[in-house]
Formats: structure tokens, sequence, C-alpha cells
């Protein structure tokens, strides 16, 4: 497949691999996070750590949206969806909440909780029924901010005042600082800057890991050799001991990205003081909520639903994993009584959580070239 294909080659993936063999200098370890879990997914799926010195270590990141969602989140949507119509993308129905229960399950005990593709299935749901409320569980980094941002404004364009948000859309440079500033977390080398958060946030933003941590962050597509590529340039950085931006992606991340988006958000949205991530704790100005212009559609202040943090399964290791702390398979019940069947907890059910993609692809240890 033209323009896919291109980025599969095995040829150029065990060149790229020996560049890196014989650049990681053996006397030290490199330690680098992927921060998106569309890199995880492909690390796992196509080897790559496999294909990487020991001393090269890739470390999982909290870039999957629906893993860093914390049980208090899901709870306030199944509360909801015993009123409301209840709108969520696929993954997001299977995230464990409290008492056993997530909004599938709520689902099957009654509530009315539907799945949809986009935010525009959620408007046409409003606007089929105007007698029932329907709110979108809208979660996500800046990559699914935009839609919801349109969706918003064509809400209050239209006079549908029956559609809110429950909103949950996060952060990534607020959560990468938060990484950093953990005394209890792993110590970094570098970063892979994620993909499509910065088609629509350009690579600027990333210049204060590099500037005032001096760690480099080199920004990668999802394609094996973007990846593995990306690893050769933070290992030349790091032995250079130089600190910097690098993007991979230049066929789809620019210095600004997307400024048009940037704006949409930057009209409906604005910064919350404080918001609770999975595995980080609340962490300060690291999520959106709806300016006072839409706050019609904030279905937290509509149907005056607060907030309470709950404390993950006591056997689930995905805050230590999202922290970097852990991996996977050092999880006590992972791939027995935790599965993709029957997550404990939500690095388990996307497949862009790590559990998930380790459990998928990376218990086996053949690299898939």
């Amino acid at each position: 497949m033209k323009y896919v294909d291109e980025f599969r080659d095995s040829g150029l993936a065990r060149n790229i691999a020996a560049n890196i063999a014989r650049e990681a200098n053996p006397r030290r370890t490199y330690r680098l996070m992927e921060f998106c879990g569309g890199h995880t997914h492909a690390i796992s799926r196509y080897g790559i750590a496999d294909l990487l010195p020991r001393n090269v270590q890739m470390i999982h990141g909290p870039g999957c949206p629906v893993c860093v969602l914390p049980i208090g989140r899901i709870d306030q949507a199944i509360r909801l969806a015993r009123e409301v119509i209840l709108c969520t993308y696929a993954d997001t129905m299977r995230v464990p909440a409290s008492d056993h229960l997530s909004l599938m399950r709520a689902k099957a005990g009654g509530a009315d909780v539907r799945m949809v593709y986009s935010t525009q299935g959620a408007l046409k749901l409003a606007r089929e029924h105007p007698q029932r409320e329907v709110v979108f569980l809208a979660i996500g980094f800046e990559t699914t901010t935009p839609p919801t941002a349109v969706a918003v404004r064509q809400a209050a364009n239209e006079g549908l005042q029956n559609f809110s948000i429950l909103c949950n859309h996060v952060l990534t440079p607020a959560a990468m600082h938060a990484i950093l500033l953990d005394d209890t977390g792993v110590n970094l080398d570098g970063f892979v800057g994620p993909a499509h958060v910065s088609t629509v946030i350009g690579s600027r933003p990333y210049e204060p890991f590099a500037n005032d941590y001096a760690k480099p962050v080199v920004i990668a597509g999802f394609e094996p050799l973007d990846v593995m590529q990306a690893i050769l340039m933070l290992v030349r950085q790091i032995n250079e001991g130089r600190a910097e931006v690098e993007n991979e992606f230049t066929r789809a991340v620019t210095l600004d990205g997307n400024l048009k988006a940037q704006k949409l958000v930057s009209e409906v949205f604005e910064l919350r003081d404080s918001f609770e991530w999975r595995g980080l704790g609340s962490v300060p100005h690291s999520a959106l909520k709806l300016r006072e212009a839409y706050t019609a559609f904030d279905a937290e202040r509509k149907f005056g639903i607060g907030y309470t943090a709950v404390p993950d399964n006591k056997a689930c290791e995905c805050a230590a994993i999202l922290r970097g702390q852990k991996r996977p398979q050092e999880c006590k019940i992972f791939g027995t009584v935790c599965t993709p069947e029957n997550p404990v907890g939500s690095c388990m059910v996307s497949s862009e959580g790590a559990c998930a993609a380790h459990y998928s692809y990376g218990r086996f240890r053949e690299a898939a070239w």
C-alpha cells in the first residue's frame, strides 16, 4: 500500500536497528518514554523492543486517553446515564468504575448508554430526541478536542438545548511536566513525542522539555520505521549531550501545528485549574472546560453532578504503568485475572493501553518482521 508499506520495510528496519546497536553506548542505559498509546501499540505489534539493544529501554507513558480516565469520571458518566441518553466511544464502555460497574454493565442494568463513532452521532441523537437530554462523554487529548468544539458550537448555533458534554479533554504537555516532576517516577533520558497530538499543537510546545529539563523530544509517526528512526535520533542526541525538539514526522507535523483547530478550541474551551489523571493524581492546568459563553452545554453544571475521587482497584498496577514505573507483565494479575475480555484496570481496555498492547503482541518474543 503506497505511503504505508514504505514505513514497514523489514530491510530498512534492520538497518536502523543496526545503527541503533552500533551507536548506543554499552556503558550507559537509554530510558526513552513513548508518551502516546499509539506508539506503545506499534512497539508491541511490530516487535520493535526485540530489535533494540538491552540498554535501550522503552517505557510506557500516559498517552492513552481511555487509560488516564480516573474511576470518578466514569462514575459521573454512569450517574448521568441513569437520567439521560449518554453517548460515548466504544473503548470507554468497558473502563472499570466503582462497585464492579462499567458503562457497559450499567447499560445492561437499564442505563441509557449509546455508542457513537463521532460527536456528530451525539448531535444527531439530540435532534432526533428533542424531549430527552443527550450528553456526550467527551474524552481525549488535543487530537479529539477540535471535533468536540465543533459540536458545541453547532449545538449553540442550532439552539439544541437538550445537548451537553461531560468534558474530560486533557493536555499532553501538562502530563509530561507531571511525569518529570514526579519524584517517585522513573528517570527518563528522552521522549518519543506523540504524532496525532502534534499535528494539532505542533512541535513548539515541547521546547520547554528540552530547554528547562534537558530532555530531548523526537516527534514520531506511528509506523514502525517512524518509531525506530525516532529512537535512533534520541540516542544520537543523548550521545552528543544535546537536548532539542526534533521532528521525524515532518510529513504531517509543523512547528506551529493546526492554527485553525487551535483557534476553535480556544474559542470554546479554557483551562481547568486542576484535573485528576489516573496514575498521575491531580495535575494543575492539565485539562479543559467550557468557557462561560458555552456553559449551557456543560453537563457538570447543567445537572449539578459533583466529582469524587475514587482509589483504583488495589490489585491493579495501571497507575504505576502510566507513570512508567512498571511494565504490564510485572503486574501479578496481568493475563490471568486481568485480560481484555475481563479488564480490571483501564490499561487493559483500549488497544492503545500498554497492558492490552502487550497482551496482544508483546508476550510473543519473536519480532513481527
